[in-house]
């Protein structure tokens, strides 16, 4: 399937009769060959979401005139449409500090092809993980923030950004906190990861403070990111047991081994374009 020339369309609307057969059928009348269709009501906020995925080979609308062919239908229908061509790979921008194992499993999947992105960039507040970049041929911008300077900082980060034309931001255990302005750049397109003990064991050392109470389980969230802290739409958790026969360094090697799974779950999810935010929630298709 990744060969295929197709388009992925993102929909969500108020829930009504033929929302399925008003798209299906204008796909079906300029000879698109549906590949992947998966849909989703919210009863409780009678919303209608779909993911549709077709093959445009014989597709008669040029690619940069679909969604203004589909406007007279998303104004009738109060539709909110996104429309992405899957061989467009974002450009990726990853955010590291010291801890560096999401970013080690975010880079070997990219490399191997399982993360279909463009990885542009790496940048760290520590130079600790540079020689990684290096490794995989990756500009590293070693830019340390400080708290008198951060808002320097954030300004030379966003122009570089900008200038490499970064789609997606991963900070992959990235610690420092983003601006309000610096989030309100790219919305829905920064996904955090973390520990899942919060709101306890919040601040320095969480598996730590976690392993001193005995905790059972560890877990990891992967969210979008918002200017309310760690509070962003959740796209993907993992939990594990631990027990007293855990070592600590055991207990936070579980942890970690969770946080890189869930944040490329959540980082495959967004560039195959399969999840919809709403209401501070995500539906997130298969």
């Amino acid at each position: 399937m990744g060969d295929v020339h197709s388009a992925i369309l993102l929909i969500c609307a108020p829930d009504k009769e033929g929302l399925v057969y008003t798209i299906t059928e204008f796909i079906y009348r300029h000879h698109g060959n549906i590949l992947h269709a998966e849909q989703h009501i919210d009863e409780t906020r009678n919303s209608f979401f779909m993911r549709i995925e077709w093959d445009l080979s014989n597709f008669t609308i040029p690619d940069d005139e679909i969604l203004s062919e589909l406007e007279p239908t998303r104004l009738s229908l109060n539709m909110d449409l996104k429309l992405y061509i899957r061989s467009h790979r974002p450009r990726t921008a990853i955010f590291v500090s010291r801890t560096d194992h999401c970013l080690v499993d975010l880079l070997y999947k990219w490399k191997n092809g399982d993360l279909p992105m463009q990885i542009v960039a790496v940048f760290s507040n520590h130079e600790s993980t540079k020689s990684l970049a290096d490794t995989f041929q990756l500009p590293f911008y070693y830019m340390p923030v400080f708290k008198e300077s951060k808002a320097q900082v954030e300004q030379a980060q966003l122009a570089i950004l900008s200038q490499l034309q970064v789609d997606f931001i991963i900070l992959a255990r990235y610690m420092q906190v983003l601006s309000p302005e610096f989030i309100l750049r790219y919305p829905s397109r920064i996904i955090n990861v973390h520990h899942s003990f919060l709101p306890a064991f919040s601040g320095a050392k969480p598996y730590e403070q976690a392993f001193s109470r005995g905790v059972k389980l560890v877990g990891s969230t992967a969210h979008y990111v918002t200017d309310v802290l760690d509070d962003g739409p959740i796209i993907g958790q993992q939990v594990m047991p631990v027990s007293h026969q855990d070592s600590l360094s055991e207990f936070i090697a579980k942890g970690q081994d969770l946080e890189k799974h869930v944040l490329s779950y959540a980082v495959k999810k967004h560039i195959e374009r399969k999840i919809l935010v709403f209401a501070n929630k995500t539906v997130v298709f298969d």
